[in-house]
């Protein structure tokens, strides 16, 4: 039976808490407590499951696993928003070229399902103020300039991105922008060298490798797809 390991990261009191599962990088669930994370992380390792089998993995979403919790980090700022200061243990692991192929791969195909999702939105409804949380346009918006972000901590400048980034700034609502960015972002992270693969880069507090970045950059659009999904069907 396969077994899931959780990397959990919980606020003050363990309130807000965020749950990575590193072996399917990209799925992070969220709930208010730890415990409430922790049981919400079956239901998100079938949902990203089925995300997978969608698109041709050859997965089971039905199929019988466990979960362990492998590290839960409680100190630190801004603990439970998806990436604490010293990052968690697999985040310093070697980035093999086929295993960055894949997950380039996956992050092509959540970036087409929200595509898909807010295609046919009306455009005054990116603006729409919710009951709860922010409007669309400032949802996407804010995934955009956080993908770019994730992508230069690790190679710096990247031709074209800032320019792409601030079409989307200026218009969320501009499919087409969203899809030029995605070009930009996706095709470098493509093509990521052996060298780049192996970089510990500083930022602050923060130390940023290859794994940790294309993991923040599937999780964090997983996130906020689920989000875009979940308000939409509400």
């Amino acid at each position: 039976m396969t077994e899931y390991g959780l990397y959990v990261e919980s606020g003050p009191k363990h309130k807000h808490t965020m749950v990575h599962v590193f072996d399917l990088l990209g799925l992070t669930i969220q709930g208010p407590t730890t415990d409430e994370a922790i049981e919400a992380a079956p239901d998100g390792i079938r949902d990203f499951l089925g995300f997978l089998k969608r698109h041709g993995e050859k997965v089971d979403p039905q199929a019988s696993f466990t979960t362990v919790v492998k590290e839960h980090v409680t100190k630190g700022s801004f603990i439970g928003q998806g990436n604490p200061p010293d990052g968690f243990t697999p985040d310093f692991e070697p980035l093999s070229a086929r295993e960055l192929s894949v997950l380039v791969t996956r992050l092509g195909w959540l970036r087409e399902d929200l595509a898909d999702l807010i295609t046919n939105i009306k455009p005054e409804e990116f603006t729409e103020t919710p009951a709860r949380g922010r409007p669309l346009a400032a949802i996407i918006e804010h995934f955009a300039n956080s993908s770019a972000t994730y992508l230069r901590y690790l190679v710096g400048p990247v031709e074209g991105l800032a320019e792409a980034t601030r079409a989307v700034r200026n218009d969320p609502g501009d499919i087409g922008a969203l899809r030029r960015l995605w070009e930009v972002d996706t095709g470098r992270w493509a093509a990521v060298t052996a060298q780049e693969r192996a970089l510990r880069v500083p930022h602050g507090q923060q130390t940023w490798t290859a794994r940790r970045g294309i993991r923040r950059a599937l999780e964090h659009e997983w996130e906020h797809f689920v989000e875009i999904r979940e308000r939409l069907e509400g």
